[in-house]
């Protein structure tokens, strides 16, 4: 009898109305690849819940299975740098989007959007950080190459209680910034303060439209919000300094001015986790694995199981989840 494994297939039907359901999926259902991983561990980014709810066309095929990132075992390779028995990751390349994802009890892909786990990192550990925290690192990343460091003066992160937001919080802190956080839950206050963060500051002081130039208050920041919020974190932004724009949460528009740019030679830096180059990747990944405090990333860390996806896909689009989910398969 062919193995069976447990799947979450999205649908779309002839009046274009999505639909989400749990299948049974066997290896002859997969994608073309040349590595075959079984998902040990995946998790609910903001991205996910997008695509499980409809509510972006993140999903761009049907049928698909959804879920942009795991961590597995490879139990089938005919790529060279692969064999039976590695411990991967993989996030994005159209994975979830495009080429069935993670949310299934194993996945088909190509070898070249795979890198290897770090030794000091377990796979549940690796998709407690996923692409949110991958994203969050290749921000600082992007800041530290900009020359934002502790000394230039604070940073401000905004969506501070999501999943890119707290480990983006926990990351600075540990490099010694003063961190800035910025949410719209102030019943999160003590979780961003044990995460690093040294100020709170609500959600509205940046949601409005912004104007040309504000006070100058941080040297840097990292934003998952966009619109009307990164507009004003950039006219808020000090001379020379830089932001790091890694998310829409609040919408794709940026009803900004040219001013924080001429005006004060603000740098707006775009960080894109789906295509980045595998060198990239595995730099981020080996400080992920040297430079996150454990502890931290336990307490930001919600378990769920595969039963517990649709619905926590729902959450995280309706701003309920705090910190990273991780998902045992």
């Amino acid at each position: 009898m062919t193995d069976t494994f447990k799947a979450i297939l999205v649908s779309r039907g002839e009046d274009k109305k999505q639909s989400v359901a749990v299948t049974e999926l066997t290896d002859a259902d997969l994608m073309d690849g040349d590595v075959t991983v079984a998902v040990e561990w995946t998790t609910v980014n903001y991205k996910d819940g997008l695509a499980i709810t409809g509510k972006a066309p993140v999903i761009r095929r049907f049928p698909l299975v959804p879920g942009v990132d795991f961590a597995g075992t490879v139990i089938s390779s005919s790529n060279p740098d692969w064999e039976k028995g590695d411990k991967v990751i993989l996030n994005g390349w159209g994975v979830g989007e495009t080429h069935f994802g993670a949310y299934a009890g194993r996945a088909r892909v190509n070898g070249d959007w795979l890198v290897p786990l770090p030794d000091n990192m377990t796979t549940r550990q690796a998709m407690a950080i996923g692409t949110a925290g991958y994203t969050a690192m290749l921000s600082v990343m992007a800041l530290e190459r900009h020359g934002i460091t502790p000394e230039r003066g604070p940073v401000v992160v905004t969506g501070a209680a999501g999943g890119v937001g707290s480990v983006s919080v926990a990351l600075l802190s540990r490099l010694g910034h003063h961190v800035i956080a910025s949410t719209g839950r102030p019943t999160e206050s003590a979780y961003l303060a044990d995460l690093g963060a040294a100020e709170i500051i609500g959600r509205a002081e940046l949601s409005g439209p912004a104007k040309p130039l504000g006070k100058e208050r941080w040297a840097g920041g990292i934003d998952a919000v966009g619109s009307h919020t990164l507009a004003n974190v950039l006219s808020m932004t000090a001379y020379g300094g830089a932001v790091a724009a890694c998310g829409l949460a609040q919408g794709m528009d940026l009803p900004s001015s040219v001013a924080p740019f001429i005006l004060r030679g603000v740098s707006l830096l775009g960080i894109d986790s789906v295509m980045a180059p595998r060198e990239l990747r595995i730099e981020a990944w080996r400080r992920l694995a040297d430079e996150l405090d454990r502890r931290k990333l336990s307490e930001l860390t919600t378990a769920i199981g595969f039963d517990g996806i649709i619905a926590a896909a729902t959450d995280i689009v309706d701003g309920k989840i705090r910190g990273r989910v991780v998902v045992e398969m």
